[in-house]
């Protein structure tokens, strides 16, 4: 049985971020696509609901899809967060990176977009999952040596 996968998507333009959610589940049955217009929201959907991963815009009001990061990662560290925006440049990537993002992704035209981004996020949860499992397997030996 394959698992689900919980993506929030936040993006302070609804028809991008319903039109994305859309897509996201059309291209993987496995997801299920929660979206939010802005940082506050998604961080309150966050907290009440941890997902598998954030999908987030870089120019909103209010918090930027950066500071936006940083507030995740003081919770949650681990949780895969990538930063899907418009607005590409070196310093927005530089700073995505240093805040620790999972993975910077330039919004394109054309449903090609929706491909990448939804194998992105796919990598991106794996890859966390199979961190979780070798911690537990990890903890599991400790407990098991005494």
């Amino acid at each position: 049985m394959t698992q689900s996968i919980r993506v929030l998507h936040v993006d302070d333009d609804s028809s991008i971020a319903d039109l994305t959610a859309a897509f996201l589940q059309r291209e993987d049955d496995r997801f299920t696509v929660e979206t939010a217009t802005n940082a506050d929201k998604g961080l309150g959907i966050i907290r009440n609901h941890p997902p598998d991963c954030v999908v987030s815009d870089y120019e909103m009001p209010g918090l930027n899809g950066i500071e936006f990061l940083q507030a995740v990662r003081e919770q949650y560290p681990d949780l895969p967060f990538i930063l899907y925006t418009g607005k590409g440049s070196e310093t927005v990537a530089s700073d995505a990176i240093a805040a620790d993002v999972t993975d910077y992704l330039q919004k394109s035209s054309g449903s090609e977009q929706y491909e990448l981004l939804a194998n992105r996020i796919r990598n991106a949860v794996h890859a966390r999952r199979e961190a979780e499992r070798a911690d537990r397997q990890e903890q599991l030996m400790r407990l098991t040596e005494f």
